[in-house]
């Protein structure tokens, strides 16, 4: 019989742990939060200082009566949560039901699932710290009181099934306010002026730039005539020739927040989906003979600091592979934000000594193009900088000055291994001059002025409001990707080329939210107050305070809203087609599952009818039809034919327009846990999707 109880969050966990602790210790999970404030009811005692009425979540009795009956066996129980104020707050929930002394070391905490972290993170128990828990518990108090309170107002104003939150009501005024400016934007003329230049035989470009003494910008076509007209003939004096070598130093290890960015950007994941593959791949991956391992430290982090011996270990992987001077040989310190918790460390590989080829064949298609990113990410932090000779060359003629840059890698560097993304805009590539010296003459040809206009400043990519919501301070790592889950899901927001835009619904609820609750999106209001939880958590404000603080002004604006909100009319957007059964418009309309479309003449005519996407491919059983994407109301996407119910063809696999090579039957794409399969549906043909 085992001695130590220790519980974790996750199953998956679980079975790791136990593995590397031994037969004295059973290990066991509570899938997450087994304690919580009611759904049904605020479940915040306003008049009693604010005392949360906490009940056991619904369907995690069984799991709790397990638990119980496990600690009343063991010697001692240790609480191993994840190391964030949500695991302390876990944590603390399990200490109260399973009669735990919280004094007591009881609380282990540790940053990575591998053995040696294990064992040592069990040396050091300690009591579970009630400052963060504090902080956490303010948090969901906080948010029930925001979300109870004005929710129930704008179900009952607007619309049914409508949200608001501290944090969702910033980011959709981000997202309203850009569209706003992207509205009122007004284009400005100007004009551009390159050529080409030759030398030796050898071509490069090169662009206006001014005149002799100043920098000029070329506003209309009359001042580009105007350049055109000082020019003579077609040779060019090199007046300046200027080299240098610049240095690009590496970006830091991932941040959450920066995981999330750059996995948008270079692998179009969704904010949802990294944290979803950086959780499996923290909780552990059976890795053959090693067994199940955590390949990454934890995903939810603010810091870019790193252990000692995660550098000891990547130095020596670099200079085995790479070389010494590869070696990063000064510390290149990392800008944190003043919001910063730097609570543990950033995200990186457990071990650099699992490269991404070696975990390849016990990785899904998407874990090992994420643990790549992980791990490319994390060894060029720890390599020199990139040395490139840059060359900056002004060409004359007459008063005219053109400007030719270009540059050459001297030295990769960490540009051996990764280079970091960059958002709305592609990264300059210079081209490499050939040889030029002070007073010799080019030729100059295809000397060519271009217009242009300025452009709005773009909508929100996921990684861009990710980046601009951290900079801001609001929310924390853990709460972006629920955030952008929600607004979506309430239908606030669209995404249109991977943008985000606003809904006419999302326009409502923001408008009524600004003019009766101007706090809630108030974009340094909230920033102040993740810096007041902050100060709970540090023990500097005690969080009964910083409630009240927030809650009497708020209560107000409660009464004010409820009294003078007039209820509003959603208009229903037009389908573009008419009801087959009574010939009325029919209209898009937003339901539990998401839009679909309904008679306009409802009640008196309840014909509905799913939104259908056509992927074309002939529906593969009547021969006739066109097979469309639909959903089921559990919103999983299924294939069907569009004469439906004239054929019933469905499939959960999507159909694809080819035919077997082999038997001529149907090819459906297969979605398999590493990756995509095509397969035939008659036969066993397969054959891997291409990326």
């Amino acid at each position: 019989m085992a001695d130590y109880l220790v519980i974790v969050e996750s199953p998956a966990k679980a079975k790791t742990i136990e593995r590397y602790l031994g037969k004295k210790y059973k290990v066991r999970a509570s899938i997450g939060h087994l304690r919580d404030l009611p759904r049904s009811q605020m479940g915040v005692d306003t008049e009693n200082n604010y005392e949360p009425k906490y009940i056991t979540i619904r369907g995690k009795g069984p799991i709790l009566q397990e638990l119980k009956k496990d600690a009343k066996k063991a010697k001692k129980i240790f609480l191993a949560a994840d190391p964030d104020r949500e695991g302390e707050a876990i944590a603390w929930h399990l200490a109260h039901q399973l009669g735990v002394d919280i004094n007591s070391d009881c609380r282990v905490v540790f940053n990575e699932i591998t053995k040696d972290a294990i064992k040592e993170s069990f040396k050091s128990p300690r009591p579970i710290d009630m400052n963060r828990v504090d902080a956490q518990q303010a948090r969901r108090i906080l948010d029930r009181l925001v979300g109870y309170n004005i929710s129930p107002i704008l179900w009952k104003k607007v619309k049914k099934g409508l949200s608001a939150g501290r944090v969702q009501s910033v980011a959709l005024r981000l997202i309203i306010d850009r569209e706003n400016e992207i509205k009122a934007f007004v284009p400005e003329e100007y004009w551009s002026i390159s050529g080409k230049f030759s030398k030796d035989g050898k071509t490069f470009e090169a662009s206006f730039y001014g005149d002799a003494t100043k920098k000029m910008k070329l506003e209309n076509k009359k001042q580009v005539d105007e350049v055109l007209s000082k020019m003579s003939g077609d040779e060019f004096e090199i007046v300046n020739v200027i080299k240098k070598e610049r240095k690009r130093n590496p970006a830091p290890p991932f941040t959450t927040s920066s995981l999330q960015q750059e996995a948008a950007r270079k692998l179009n994941f969704r904010a949802r989906k990294t944290m979803m593959l950086a959780q499996q791949l923290y909780e552990g991956i059976n890795t053959g003979k090693e067994g199940i391992v955590g390949l990454i430290t934890y995903m939810r982090t603010d810091s870019t600091r790193i252990s000692e011996s995660a550098k000891g270990e990547a130095v020596t992987f670099i200079e085995k592979m790479y070389g010494k001077e590869f070696i990063a040989t000064s510390k290149v310190k990392a800008k944190e934000s003043a919001n910063t918790q730097d609570a543990h460390e950033a995200v990186r590989p457990t071990s650099v000594m699992r490269p991404p080829e070696a975990m390849k064949a016990f990785l899904s298609r998407d874990q090992h193009r994420l643990y790549k990113l992980i791990w490319e990410r994390f060894v060029a932090s720890q390599m020199a900088p990139a040395v490139l000779d840059t060359v900056t060359a002004d060409l004359m003629n007459g008063d005219v000055k053109f400007r030719a840059t270009g540059s050459e890698v001297k030295f990769p560097g960490f540009m051996k291994v990764y280079i970091e993304g960059e958002d709305d805009q592609e990264e300059e590539k210079e081209g490499i001059l050939p040889p030029l010296d002070k007073g010799e003459r080019v030729k100059g040809s295809e000397i060519d002025p271009k217009q242009h206009f300025t452009q709005p400043p773009p909508r929100y990519s996921e990684a861009r409001l990710v980046k601009t919501l951290e900079e801001l301070g609001i929310g924390r790592p853990s709460t972006y990707a629920p955030t952008l889950d929600t607004i979506q899901k309430r239908g606030y927001v669209t995404l249109d080329a991977k943008r985000f835009v606003p809904t006419e619904l999302g326009e409502i609820v923001h408008q009524a939210v600004t003019q009766y609750f101007p706090d809630i999106i108030n974009i340094e209001f909230t920033a102040d107050m993740e810096k007041s939880l902050d100060d709970v958590e540090d023990g500097e404000v005690q969080w009964v305070q910083v409630i009240d603080e927030f809650y009497k002004e708020f209560e107000k604006h409660v009464k004010v809203a409820d009294e003078e909100m007039e209820k509003i009319e959603i208009k229903d957007e037009p389908a573009g087609e008419d009801c087959e059964k009574c010939g009325s418009p029919m209209v898009f309309k937003m339901g539990r599952y998401g839009k679909f479309m309904a008679c306009s003449n409802f009640p008196d005519c309840r014909n509905t009818k799913a939104i259908i996407k056509p992927i074309g491919v002939t529906c593969p059983s009547c021969k006739e039809g066109q097979v469309v994407e639909r959903k089921s109301k559990t919103k999983r996407i299924f294939y069907g034919c569009d004469r439906y119910p004239e054929c019933e063809y469905v499939s959960w696999d999507k159909p694809i327009a080819r035919p077997c090579p082999k038997c001529q039957s149907t090819l459906v794409e297969k979605r398999l846990k590493k990756g995509v399969q095509i397969q035939c549906t008659e036969c066993d043909y397969k054959e891997d999707a291409q990326e």
